[in-house]
């Protein structure tokens, strides 16, 4: 059996919805014997939001100054943030940017150390914590940095669908200047990568869309699918790549068409993310793929209109938190299998389909 892992869980905006959603998570005594959490905030706004939140039975916390000394039955709080914290719930506040940022922080020093075994990011609010001087568009940007990476890939990710993105955090005036082939086909190596080594899919099939409607009508809507993204998909699949495509993306999810495939590649964040959380917004996660430790997040965001009145869905970060323990354990199992693999020095052979083509 799997050991329990140590599930490190950042407080996010403490004006948002992270505190509830945290505790409705947490709530079950049975994600105890799944994990050890270690939440990174305050035992004092987590007693705030507590308070409010009706059929809660009695949470047993442990308050710690390190992910050192958790205690395996309860959940741990590190407190991290001042004694005099305050919290008003629906506002994004100068502290509580301030806040969000200090827990991060302080979770991505102690998974470095080794303290925590995966991290569970709750939403953040991007501007406030960009005016208080974060310098980053968002977690993914942040962590790309922290952990020293080349690249990383957004992945959001629940039981039927998977979907990345080509371009992510920037402006829809900025897409089509950062959509290239050679960008197109390294996000298609690093999700196939990830298919296999996060989620046990041997040979994994990843759809690619397109970028213009119809795909271009043929060149009389833009020729981004004829001269970007259809060699891209060609050129995956010379390496071993199954990459098909380019497809429309309103008739893709439309007809249900993305079944057929183990992944979606979309050029742009809300193409990807907008059909995604239609489909799966209460239950979808947000995964980080390429970086060497596993990172997961709810797919919604601090959804101030809703904090501190007892009515979040905690069905995203429930699985976000299930999400990153399943990875963890995955890319355990494919490592020792690929270091076994290569201690008998068994051959390596790929199936590779035929050319991609532009499909409307």
């Amino acid at each position: 059996m799997a050991r329990k892992l140590v599930v490190g869980i950042t407080q996010g905006d403490g004006n948002g919805i992270g505190y509830e959603v945290i505790i409705k998570a947490l709530a079950d005594e049975r994600m105890l014997d799944l994990c050890t959490p270690v939440i990174y905030g305050s035992s004092k706004i987590f007693g705030f939001y507590k308070k409010h939140i009706h059929n809660i039975d009695q949470i047993n916390t442990n308050v710690i100054n390190s992910a050192k000394d958790v205690h395996h039955k309860r959940v741990n709080i590190v407190n991290c943030l001042p004694e005099n914290v305050f919290v008003e719930p629906g506002q994004p506040t100068p502290e509580s940017a301030k806040s969000a940022m200090t827990s991060l922080e302080r979770a991505v020093e102690d998974i470095k150390n080794g303290y925590i075994d995966v991290l569970v990011t709750a939403p953040i609010n991007k501007r406030a914590m960009v005016d208080e001087g974060f310098g980053y568009t968002g977690h993914t940007e942040y962590l790309e940095k922290e952990f020293g990476v080349d690249e990383v890939a957004m992945i959001m990710v629940c039981d039927r669908l998977k979907v990345g993105v080509v371009t992510g955090h920037i402006p829809l005036k900025d897409v089509c200047a950062n959509i290239t082939t050679e960008k197109i086909l390294s996000k298609l190596r690093l999700m196939k990568t990830s298919l296999q080594r996060d989620f046990g899919i041997d040979a994994p099939k990843i759809a690619v869309l397109g970028l213009n409607p119809h795909c271009g009508d043929g060149g009389l809507l833009g020729d981004e699918e004829q001269q970007v993204i259809l060699p891209a998909v060609q050129a995956a699949n010379e390496e071993g790549i199954m990459a098909f495509g380019p497809y429309s993306p309103d008739g893709f999810f439309g007809l249900g068409n993305y079944s057929r495939y183990d992944a979606v590649l979309a050029m742009y964040h809300d193409q990807g993310l907008t059909p995604f959380k239609a489909l799966a917004f209460e239950e979808g996660v947000n995964f980080t793929a390429g970086l060497p430790i596993v990172r997961t997040s709810p797919d919604h965001g601090t959804a101030y209109e809703m904090a501190g009145r007892d009515i979040a869905d905690p069905r995203s970060m429930i699985s976000s938190i299930y999400a990153a323990i399943d990875i963890y354990n995955r890319r355990a199992d494919y490592d020792d299998l690929i270091a076994n693999r290569m201690t008998v020095q068994m051959p390596d052979t790929e199936i590779k389909p035929r050319g991609g083509r532009i499909i409307e």
